[in-house]
């Protein structure tokens, strides 16, 4: 049987080529434009974006120095005075670029409440003020202290010497920079921050005291102020700062385009000073009870010296305003008693203190005093004579 085609319609065969057709050349080349533009464009964005990230990380390189410089003074400049035994100054040097101060900052006694900080790390030479006169840096030779500070006889002051002060950096390229360091007592300097410069026409440090009345006024940026118990008139001039005002510029460490900078102040007040004379817990605290120190083995098998004794008079009746004990150790025949070896919370029925750590075969002889919370310590009581024994 046939099949008949005469109906059916003709392929349209024009439709069939324009389908088939592809892009031209002129139309390949304007969607290639399009996309290089678009690509230069986004990547002209990512540039922008990756530069002003850059310029933020330096920029704030430069803002993390000056606020950790500004901080660690404002830390520790704000404790001058702390726990100072009567008579040693608050305030000991201060000029354009160095502050000098003592306060009771750190302690490594665990259990020490008058101290601002706690480190039992710190090393001793760190924890009380010196025996012996330290040079402060960039004072022309200026030494302190000038007399032993003692809350009671033998025993040093708890209160260290504190000193702050610029030094020109002769390691970088720059001619202008300077480094902050902290220096305790006689010890090696710490490094603060690098990368310092001056404000421009300003001091480092600028001194603010106060007159009897009114508030604080600003002293000339010249000006050196110092304590010499010889001079009475010196000694009144620095005891009457109450502020200081810190300014500085500091920079990111790098150089050229890359270097940026930022400035800025701190003020910082002196809440302490001047108030190291006031009592508030009444009269120097009464001990009235010995030490007894006796060679002994614990259970562990371990030696020890046992060091015992009652409650203060004024812990359980007098004044009632015991609030610890210190306890001393020395080699027998020596005479300083150097730094507490322990301290001991009031509240107690009664008191025992096993020390381990003396040296095997050693002599030794034990001191106690009692602290109220003004803080002030009692005299010292002594132990008898005791020999840490040999395992």
């Amino acid at each position: 049987m046939k099949h008949s085609t005469r109906n059916r319609p003709a392929p349209n065969r024009a439709t069939r080529s324009h389908s088939a057709r592809g892009f031209t050349i002129i139309e390949l080349l304007i969607a290639i434009t399009i996309f290089g533009l678009l690509i230069v464009g986004v990547l002209s964005s990512l540039a922008r974006e990756n530069s002003a990230f850059n310029d933020s990380t330096r920029r704030l390189v430069a803002l993390r120095n000056a606020n950790y410089a500004f901080s660690r003074l404002e830390q520790d400049i704000r404790t001058a005075g702390i726990n100072l035994p009567a008579g040693q100054p608050e305030l000991v040097y201060m000029d354009a670029d160095v502050v000098a101060f003592t306060a009771d900052n750190v302690t490594n006694l665990r259990n020490d409440p008058f101290a601002v900080y706690v480190d039992v790390d710190a090393p001793n030479g760190q924890v009380r003020l010196p025996t012996t006169a330290v040079t402060v840096p960039n004072s022309g030779g200026y030494q302190f202290p000038d007399t032993v500070y003692s809350e009671i006889p033998g025993v040093a002051s708890q209160a260290e010497l504190i000193m702050f002060y610029f030094e020109a950096d002769a390691t970088t390229p720059r001619t202008d920079d300077y480094v902050l360091w902290r220096k305790v007592n006689g010890t090696a300097p710490e490094r603060v921050a690098r990368n310092i410069l001056q404000r421009t026409g300003e001091p480092f440090f600028t001194m603010y005291e106060r007159p009897s009345a009114g508030g604080l006024v600003q002293l000339p940026d010249s000006i050196t102020l110092f304590y010499d118990r010889a001079l009475a008139d010196t000694i009144q001039r620095i005891e009457g700062v109450r502020a200081i005002e810190v300014n500085m510029r500091a920079t990111n460490g790098l150089s050229g385009d890359l270097e940026d900078i930022v400035e800025g102040s701190r003020f910082i007040e002196l809440p302490n000073v001047g108030f190291n004379d006031l009592l508030v817990c009444g009269d120097e605290p009464i001990l009235g009870t010995g030490v007894t120190a006796t060679a002994t083995t614990l259970p562990s098998g371990d030696p020890a010296i046992q060091v015992t004794w009652n409650p203060a008079t004024d812990e359980t009746a007098g004044e009632k305003d015991v609030v610890l004990y210190l306890l001393w150790r020395r080699i027998d025949g020596t005479t300083d008693w150097g730094d507490p070896l322990v301290t001991i919370p009031a509240g107690a029925s009664s008191y025992v203190y096993d020390d381990t750590g003396a040296t095997q075969g050693e002599t030794y002889e034990y001191a106690l005093a009692a602290q109220d919370c003004t803080p002030s310590l009692s005299p010292l009581t002594t132990s008898s004579s005791a020999t840490m024994p040999v395992s």
